[in-house]
């Protein structure tokens, strides 16, 4: 009976070091993804144009991919058809659990 709150303590802490090891996917974004696709994800940033990025705000444009490929992307880059890098790879940065939050978050952004 003795060992039931040091047990549960720890789990607690077990817990909520789970939980701080995924980033908050706007924190994710702000830091990651805003500089091209903007705070909004409507990429109307200098870099976003230069970069073609789509907007993220556009319905019609959120149907064209699957959150499968949008997480592939965030994983694995974006090259152009001259193999010139559009978008780094993020595969080594984020966990899953963090490539599925910045997918749910582009998804908020259609409207």
């Amino acid at each position: 009976m003795k060992n039931i709150p040091t047990i549960a303590a720890t789990a607690a802490v077990l817990l909520f070091s789970a939980a701080l090891a995924h980033a908050d996917p706007s924190a994710n974004w702000t830091q990651n993804c805003a500089a091209c696709h903007g705070a909004d994800g409507a990429g109307h940033t200098k870099a976003g144009r230069m970069a073609q990025v789509k907007n993220f705000t556009d319905a019609a444009y959120q149907k064209t991919f699957t959150d499968d490929q949008a997480s592939q992307q965030i994983k694995n880059g974006l090259k152009d058809p001259t193999g010139k890098e559009k978008m780094k790879a993020f595969g080594d940065k984020f966990s899953d659990a963090d490539i599925k939050g910045l997918v749910d978050y582009v998804r908020a952004f259609q409207k």
